[in-house]
């Protein structure tokens, strides 16, 4: 798709361009801009642009005669610029040969832009050239005008920049001033180009008059420009659609498609490239995840050291509880701001963009401060104040809990505003690092015992830190005119999916740490932080399934919300081959050194070998399933992954309790990877049967070796799980 640009000098076209290739960009496009030129600046009080002068003079002359000199499309590029020029013919020869030029290198240029797959925006296309012509030769002859125009191919989306004229000579004088002395000789005078002006009025009266399409757009102030590239990204998405199959077959074909989200498919050139994007930011995440699990390791193995298999308890039993009621007070935004924010920028929507935004955090920051008030006022009422040490820790753990909130929610906008790594750096890099040296540092002054309550208040000062960082990243990464946008709210369609992601969301958390409160509620303290360091180790196994789900999730958004179902199949399979090589390469060194690496963490944690290696065959399950759950929570399916989740969550508890009464802390294991499994497997099947998405190892083979696996078996299981 071709997209050109025109109207008089100093209007920004260029600027324009590249904020609307870089607004396409950020939504799945490829979108670049051709042939775009910014005019030099002066570098010092002393700089003539001699140099540059020079050096341009030199670079027009090469490529020039690369393009004469070769053979392709040669004689048409030559014969098409020579007759324009002749036809509108420039006062001034180095003008005349600067267009000539310009219109040789746009030819070929164009012709190759003709046949890419990608949205190529031309700043300056025939329409500029032709008017520039016109505005060079100081007369407007119509009939030149007509001839010239008709010699040139046609967009397929044309725009004009109106902007008034005092702004445009105002924008060139500060554009002369700018410019180095020597630059100058290839520009016009102020009189010249203000004479573009009408022009440009000429040019778009007869390009309408032969009914051809042009989009008028201001371009005076920040404002203006934001609201002119959402109104032209609109036209780009509907004339892609026009090219797409009709909208209704989309939704006869994917009934979940969400009304006022355009159902076009991404292009080719996206779907092409996914599973390479996938992959490689998949490989990126995993390598901060392993790079955050050895900083994690490390201090885990710091405090274990430190404060002995009691107090280690302690400090996981209040983790846990903190961490449950962090999760639970995102009131499911961690997630569901992955749906919306994609989803509302590929309407153009900025406005909902920033209403969901202050929504999530204003909701949830308020939620995670009256969560900590309870449980804070609830230890105070009922606790055993005799156990000082646990009274203190979860008092603490209390203030962690709107820290923990707040940095989910930071984390998850930067990666909604497609920063997958640095959505992870300050949370699994910056935070235990932070908790790593603060914890050393307590331990060499010697200014205190390094018990539960001074390792849990390190970890409150390592959350505050990690806020801020993730904040300042998330501004730096926001999508240009966010600021400006008014906010607009949905609250009703918000509100509508807090229940089951704030279910979601609370439940997994809860669901992996379920051991730990089981034995923590049954007064098994001492076994609680053994379990807490084996389940530690297990959860790396899981680490291949969560990065990919980095990516995984704002891409099927996407994918969903456009109504590429066969682009949701393939990304699915791709990622849970990901997530399942990942899991296999990790747990198979994992089974043989969990024994010798838990003897580092200090006498007694060596017991938790088997609760590791039992841990790790449910990880490892789990990761051969893929990340389903954010494949229902990205279609719209909250309250079937909800559904699901408290499932598995009230067998967990069940399994849990049952194996710590009968076998101790291995029960406890033997509990949480039996409901880990079945939760897997209820999910499967529920998404084969709501999204028509066979599983990922099974689409994967059936991709590689099609008789291996016939599909008619994979219906009949369906019918029968009826």
């Amino acid at each position: 798709m071709i997209i050109e640009f025109f109207g008089p000098p100093g209007s920004g076209k260029t600027t324009f361009a590249h904020a609307l290739a870089k607004q396409l960009r950020g939504k799945g496009y490829n979108a670049k801009v051709a042939l775009s030129y910014r005019p030099s600046t002066r570098a010092g009080s002393f700089d003539l642009g001699i140099l540059l002068f020079v050096s341009r003079i030199v670079s027009a002359i090469f490529s020039t005669a690369r393009i004469l000199l070769s053979s392709t499309g040669r004689l048409d590029e030559i014969s098409n610029s020579f007759s324009m020029v002749r036809l509108i013919p420039p006062k001034k020869r180095i003008w005349r040969a600067r267009i000539w030029r310009y219109i040789l290198h746009l030819s070929r240029c164009w012709n190759a832009a003709e046949q890419s797959p990608e949205i190529v925006i031309f700043d300056q296309g025939y329409v500029q050239a032709i008017g520039s012509l016109a505005m060079f030769n100081g007369s407007t002859d119509l009939g030149a005008l007509e001839k010239a125009l008709s010699l040139a191919p046609p967009a397929d989306l044309t725009v004009r920049l109106v902007v008034p004229a005092a702004v445009v000579e105002s924008r060139l004088r500060q554009r002369v001033e700018r410019e180095p002395p020597a630059e100058r000789i290839f520009e016009a005078d102020l009189n010249v180009n203000m004479r573009s002006i009408r022009v440009f009025e000429s040019i778009n009266d007869l390009l309408t008059t032969w009914g051809r399409e042009i989009i008028s757009v201001d371009n005076v102030d920040r404002k203006s420009t934001f609201k002119s590239i959402c109104q032209v990204e609109k036209q780009i998405i509907s004339a892609l659609l026009r090219t797409d199959r009709p909208t209704a077959e989309k939704q006869r074909e994917f009934p979940n498609l969400p009304t006022g989200v355009p159902a076009s498919a991404t292009p080719p050139a996206q779907n092409k490239d996914m599973g390479s994007r996938l992959a490689w930011a998949s490989i990126f995440a995993l390598l901060i995840y392993i790079g955050g699990a050895g900083l994690t390791s490390l201090a885990q193995l710091a405090i274990a050291r430190l404060i002995g298999p009691r107090n280690y308890g302690i400090y996981s039993y209040v983790l846990a509880w903190t961490s449950v009621l962090a999760y639970l007070a995102t009131l499911g935004f961690n997630v569901s701001l992955l749906r919306f924010v994609p989803a509302y920028r590929a309407n153009g929507r900025l406005d909902l963009v920033r209403g969901v935004i202050r929504f999530a955090l204003q909701r949830s920051l308020i939620a995670a401060t009256l969560f900590g008030m309870i449980g804070a006022a609830s230890v105070l009422l009922f606790s055993d104040h005799k156990q000082s040490g646990l009274e203190t820790s979860i008092m603490l753990g209390m203030v962690a809990v709107p820290l923990i909130t707040a940095y989910a929610l930071g984390a998850t906008l930067v990666r909604a505003f497609g920063g997958v790594v640095s959505a992870l750096l300050p949370e699994r890099i910056v935070r235990d690092g932070l908790l790593l040296v603060l914890v050393a540092l307590l331990a060499k002054s010697g200014l205190r015992t390094v018990d539960a309550p001074s390792v849990t208040l390190a970890v409150v000062i390592s959350s505050a830190i990690t806020v801020g960082l993730v904040f300042i990243t998330a501004r730096k990464l926001e999508p240009p005119g966010l600021r400006q946008a008014k906010p607009t709210y949905a609250s009703r369609e918000w509100w509508f999916a807090v229940p089951p992601l704030m279910l979601i969301t609370g439940l997994d958390v809860f669901v992996s740490r379920a051991g730990v409160l089981v034995l923590g509620w049954t007064n098994h303290i001492r076994e609680a932080g053994i379990f807490a360091l084996a389940l530690n180790i297990a959860m790396l196994v899981g680490l291949s399934r969560i990065a990919v789900a980095t990516m995984f999730s704002p891409t099927a958004a996407d994918l969903y919300a456009r109504g590429d179902r066969k682009g949701l199949q393939q990304l699915f399979a791709r990622a849970t081959l990901l997530s399942a090589i990942g899991a296999i390469v990790v747990a198979i060194p994992m089974m043989v050194i969990a024994e010798p690496f838990l003897s580092f963490f200090g006498e007694g944690y060596a017991a938790g070998a088997p609760i590791a290696r039992v841990l790790i065959l449910g990880y490892v399950f789990v990761a051969l399933c893929g990340p389903q759950q954010n494949l229902l929570t990205m279609t719209g399916n909250e309250w079937a992954a909800a559904t699901t989740m408290i499932a598995g969550a009230v067998a967990n508890i069940v399994a849990c309790a049952a194996g710590v009464a009968i076998y101790g802390p291995i029960g406890a294991a033997v509990g949480v990877a039996l409901a880990l499994s079945i939760w897997s497997v209820a999910m499967a099947v529920y998404i084969g049967k709501r999204l028509k998405i066979m599983p990922g190892l099974v689409f994967a083979l059936l991709s590689i070796r099609p008789s291996a696996f016939d599909a008619h078996q994979w219906n009949w299981f369906l019918r029968a799980s009826k």
